[in-house]
């Protein structure tokens, strides 16, 4: 699963979630919580879409807007904890194993 994906499934899931269908406009960059798009509680709704969806763990020093706060960043994050293009796993081990 590449980036494009990522973006893709993180963008439908907000704006299913929390723009009630309609994207407004929604830029990658686009902070959410500057915006309005997500409070504290859709933050955890998001952090369990995410481990839901991609199969890993976020943990609690991750919680931070440079991981959650936008389109941009949430792909960021996640494509890092996938290890996408990166890293190296233990022989055996594919990526979507790995738990940080």
């Amino acid at each position: 699963m590449g980036q494009k994906e990522i973006m893709g499934q993180l963008r439908s899931f907000i704006v299913e979630n929390y723009l009630f269908g309609n994207d407004g406009g929604l830029k990658e960059a686009d902070s959410f919580l500057e915006k309005g798009i997500i409070d504290s509680t859709g933050v955890l709704e998001l952090v369990a879409f995410l481990q839901d969806t991609f199969g890993f763990v976020v943990e609690d020093s991750e919680l931070v807007p440079d991981n959650l706060d936008s389109l941009a960043n949430v792909t960021t994050y996640v494509s890092r904890k996938l290890n996408l293009g990166a890293g190296v796993t233990e022989p055996g081990e594919s990526v979507m194993e790995r738990r940080p």
